[in-house]
């Protein structure tokens, strides 16, 4: 079978609920305001001292939190989709 219909039978994803939604956007904020932090860093030295670093740590981990959070609500979303469309993954 050829690559391009073999990808027109790959199955959807699940509509993303609005929790989803919300939880992706947050994800998406963090991420924007790591890497804003991270070049930002010496403006933040400047302002906040030593705890700069501390705070750009805590971006990260949350970060990696929601991320976490994020995709294991997805896979059971799409799960539950998947097998009330009866299809396999």
């Amino acid at each position: 079978m050829p690559l391009w219909l073999d990808l027109l039978r790959t199955p959807m994803a699940a509509p993303e609920t609005a929790d989803l939604r919300r939880l992706r956007r947050i994800w998406q904020i963090l991420c924007l305001s790591l890497g804003a932090s991270v070049l930002a860093l010496e403006p933040l030295l400047a302002l906040l001292g030593r705890a700069a670093p501390c705070a750009i740590a805590a971006l990260l981990v949350a970060a990696l939190l929601t991320t976490a959070l994020y995709l294991a609500r997805k896979h059971r979303a799409d799960s539950a989709f998947f097998e009330a469309a009866g299809e396999d993954l």
